[in-house]
């Protein structure tokens, strides 16, 4: 064999090689090896998949709140009854987030948050994250708020990741990553202590512009147990599948919230699984 042909068969070896490593990727649901797409910027592929569930109003109606948990101890936001809306710097209705990259409870809440997001606008920029790999459901597939950028006509977006997934062991504590600003944290200390009655707020927190604050997840991490980013998006677009059921049922549930924040001023509010919410719960 000449050189020629020897540095074609390695360049056809490793282009093997990499055809195997991205359809195990995309394919199986082992998540191991997920860590290495921590911080990673998505695809704009991605980006447009999510957008294209979150617009399926068909997979809405169908799912409702899916087994989002109800009744009056359930992890249903609780209205707030402030007579002071959370608007940001540009007047519009603010959607408030604290959570962490470490998180598992965050981890699956945020599929579901930028789903509900996404119907009032888009993303242009995420990142892949996994919760921690030494706490409960570990590496669970998710994204990060951090550096992202969300733009919308109608609300305000402001997210905060306080901690990283690594734990530093000198510190005892995960890795600290963003400052919640004093007037945000302020919020989340008042409304747990209302509704958990310990100003230490356990993450995530959403403050949907005051009408409504969730305080920890709708739906439970290890439903994502054993899956990546693509299989977790295949199974959002199956409305039998338990994956679609929590993260589809809970971005409904948001997507109720954000509308009567802003007094139902968005088209999405027409939709029946939205308007049929109060009579789900």
């Amino acid at each position: 064999m000449d050189k020629r042909s020897k540095y074609l068969a390695v360049i056809i070896l490793a282009a093997v090689v990499i055809a195997v490593a991205a359809y195990y990727f995309n394919s199986s649901g082992s998540t191991s090896g997920l860590v290495a797409y921590d911080n990673v910027r998505t695809s704009n592929t991605v980006l447009s998949q999510l957008y294209s569930i979150a617009q399926n109003a068909s997979l809405a109606d169908n799912i409702g709140i899916g087994t989002v948990p109800v009744g009056p101890k359930g992890a249903l936001p609780f209205v707030t009854n402030s007579n002071k809306p959370l608007v940001g710097a540009n007047g519009k209705p603010m959607v408030l987030y604290i959570g962490a990259d470490y998180c598992p409870f965050c981890a699956v809440t945020r599929w579901s948050l930028i789903l509900a997001l996404m119907r009032f606008g888009n993303f242009t920029e995420l990142h892949y994250m996994t919760s921690s790999a030494v706490d409960y459901a570990p590496n669970t597939p998710t994204f990060t708020f951090y550096k992202s950028h969300y733009s919308s006509d109608i609300i305000n977006f402001t997210g905060f990741e306080i901690a990283k997934n690594i734990f530093n062991s000198t510190i005892n504590n995960y890795e600290p990553l963003q400052t919640v600003p004093s007037q945000y944290n302020n919020i989340a200390v008042y409304y747990s202590e209302k509704y958990t009655g310990s100003p230490n707020y356990p993450i995530p927190v959403i403050d949907y512009g005051n009408y409504s604050v969730e305080i920890g997840a709708m739906a439970e991490p290890l439903l994502l147990k054993g899956d990546n980013w693509s299989t977790i998006i295949s199974d959002l677009k199956n409305p039998s599948t338990g994956i679609s059921q929590g993260i589809v049922g809970a971005a409904d549930v948001m997507t109720a919230q954000i509308c009567h924040a802003i007094n139902n001023n968005a088209s999405v509010c027409t939709e029946p699984y939205v308007k049929n919410y109060e009579s789900e719960i």
